[in-house]
């Protein structure tokens, strides 16, 4: 009976090392962790912030290119029109002397919609403005700033989000850390194993979580 008492003892207490050992090396994996995940949360908030800046200096920038644009289509419309009343009127010398001042961008569209001989043909375009040649280079810039504008800010949801994951991550990492640190205060080897084993559980399910998720050292 002596002997089977020791033993059991003796089990009792290498339980209990083990579950010292195990629950140290969880608490430090898992602080390491918390703290990767906190430092990774941070980083990716930054290019979040960073591409909300680029984003919405490009949207600035192409408010700015489509007002020029729109400056531009308005004077390309009163030259047109002066024109128009000059051809009406047979007023060659006069006419001639507005497409000679045409900007260099409406040029090769007026010139393409005479083309088309608009006042016998029924099919050509009604103006100039309706050709594909004309292209004001604002335009194009204003368009190609929001496309560049909407595609940073896509990034910056992105990034928001992982920011967001990396969070929850530190909540499950601190969760894993505080069954570690619980099962310290218990008594029975067996309640220390089995809060440990579900501290290790949610441990290693958060790890290959986070494994999967990008990674940035730089902003």
């Amino acid at each position: 009976m002596s002997g089977e008492g020791s033993s059991k003892r003796a089990g009792g207490a290498g339980l209990h090392e083990r579950a010292e050992l195990l629950a140290t090396i969880l608490l430090a994996v898992a602080a390491v962790a918390t703290a990767w995940s906190s430092y990774q949360s941070a980083r990716w908030s930054g290019v979040q912030a960073n591409d909300y800046s680029q984003a919405s200096a490009a949207r600035i920038d192409a408010t700015k290119a489509a007002s020029e644009a729109g400056q531009q289509t308005e004077v390309d419309v009163l030259a047109f029109s002066q024109w128009v009343n000059a051809y009406a009127a047979k007023d060659t010398r006069l006419a001639n002397f507005y497409f000679d001042r045409f900007r260099p961008e409406f040029r090769p569209a007026m010139l393409a919609w005479v083309a088309t001989r608009p006042l016998k043909n029924p099919n050509a375009p009604p103006t100039p403005f309706a050709m594909p040649q004309y292209k004001p280079a604002k335009k194009t810039e204003a368009e190609a700033l929001e496309v560049k504008a909407e595609a940073t800010a896509a990034g910056a949801r992105q990034a928001n989000q992982r920011s967001d994951n990396y969070v929850l991550a530190v909540v499950l990492f601190a969760a894993a850390l505080f069954f570690a640190g619980i099962s310290t205060k218990l008594k029975l080897p067996r309640q220390r194993m089995f809060v440990l084993g579900l501290g290790y559980l949610l441990f290693v399910g958060t790890a290959i979580w986070v494994l999967t998720f990008p990674v940035t050292v730089s902003v």
